[in-house]
């Protein structure tokens, strides 16, 4: 089964040929990041014009790449939600128009669950159950596979996720956006144990995570040693922050993972692109014997393949839309 995927839920444009949820035809990404980069973070309005402009470019591209037609295509696919309204609509209503022109089915993929597919075309042995961390720049959650198109939440952010926590961070320090991966550079020339910056926790919720608290005391460091005409170590600073944004999410997904017995463990997102948050699960993996997936760095971002990859397990199970499909700007992943 080929089916043809979009991708449009942030500041990228994605379109992809995945065959059989386990093989990438094509996956081409129109990136947004120089435009947002003048104003240091995603201008929704901005991104949903840009996605207008090149989704159907990106249609043809990909299918050209793939070396196939629309008379090839069994399926559409698209990331209906979460995400930001006006960007979701854009390629909820190219993929339903596309997919109600031609015949096909139409097959709406929650974001999440396409990070989390993302491991299937790089490692093709994997199979449900196993506990996966998803991190990104709006999640941090820790879920359960039961199957291919059932999960669990077990842990979550009460407020802000990983990837916003670094975007803030970065921001002010000076970095550009995307903060991330920004950090992490900066990180590898600092002094992890330079500065202790605190690592929240959520009483009575072991695997819950709360990162205000840790990104306030990060702009409170650099803001007064700014009114005191300080000169602050940045990549100290870098390197702290990281840490303690590693010891959170790696103690509460471990934790859940020793609770649940879990043997399999799989990271999903654009956080776990982090060299620091890599090294650190996969490390404890090492010495627990438990089997670790990650995905490749090209598809922790936002792209489309993982799309295709999870459409392919929801039209198994019968998942299919209607010319009804909307956007959904926040919906759970179960």
């Amino acid at each position: 089964m080929n089916i043809l995927a979009f991708e449009s839920s942030c500041d990228e444009t994605a379109a992809a040929v995945v065959r059989d949820g386990r093989q990438v035809l094509s996956n081409v990404i129109a990136s947004q990041i120089e435009t947002h980069r003048l104003y240091g973070g995603v201008v929704p309005e901005i991104a949903s014009r840009q996605h207008v402009e090149v989704i159907a470019q990106l249609c043809t591209q990909a299918l050209s790449d793939a070396g196939c037609t629309l008379d090839n295509i069994d399926a559409v696919a698209v990331t209906y939600a979460p995400g930001l309204i006006g960007a979701l609509l854009v390629g909820v209503n190219f993929a339903k128009g596309l997919a109600l022109a031609r015949g096909l089915p139409l097959i709406p993929v929650h974001h999440l669950r396409g990070h989390i597919a993302a491991n299937y075309l790089a490692h093709p042995e994997l199979k449900p159950p196993f506990l996966c961390l998803v991190a990104s720049g709006g999640h941090s959650h820790i879920v359960q596979a039961e199957d291919y198109t059932h999960f669990t939440v077990l842990g979550r952010t009460r407020d802000d996720a990983a990837g916003e926590a670094f975007d803030k961070a970065a921001r002010a320090l000076g970095f550009p956006y995307p903060g991330g991966i920004a950090i992490d550079r900066a990180a590898r020339a600092g002094n992890a144990k330079a500065i202790h910056f605190p690592r929240p926790h959520v009483d009575g919720a072991p695997y819950d995570y709360s990162f205000s608290g840790l990104k306030t005391a990060v702009l409170n460091y650099v803001h007064n040693a700014a009114q005191k005409g300080e000169t602050i170590c940045k990549e100290d600073v870098a390197a702290s922050f990281q840490a303690a944004v590693v010891d959170m999410l790696a103690h509460g997904f471990l934790l859940a993972a020793n609770d649940t017995d879990s043997r399999t463990l799989v990271l999903a997102g654009g956080v776990v692109a982090n060299t620091a948050l890599r090294k650190r699960v996969e490390d404890d993996c090492a010495l627990s014997g438990r089997k670790l997936y990650l995905p490749p760095l090209e598809l922790c971002g936002d792209n489309a393949a993982m799309i295709g990859a999870q459409a392919y397990y929801e039209i198994q199970a019968g998942n299919t839309a209607d010319a009804g499909l909307n956007a959904c700007a926040n919906m759970e992943i179960g």
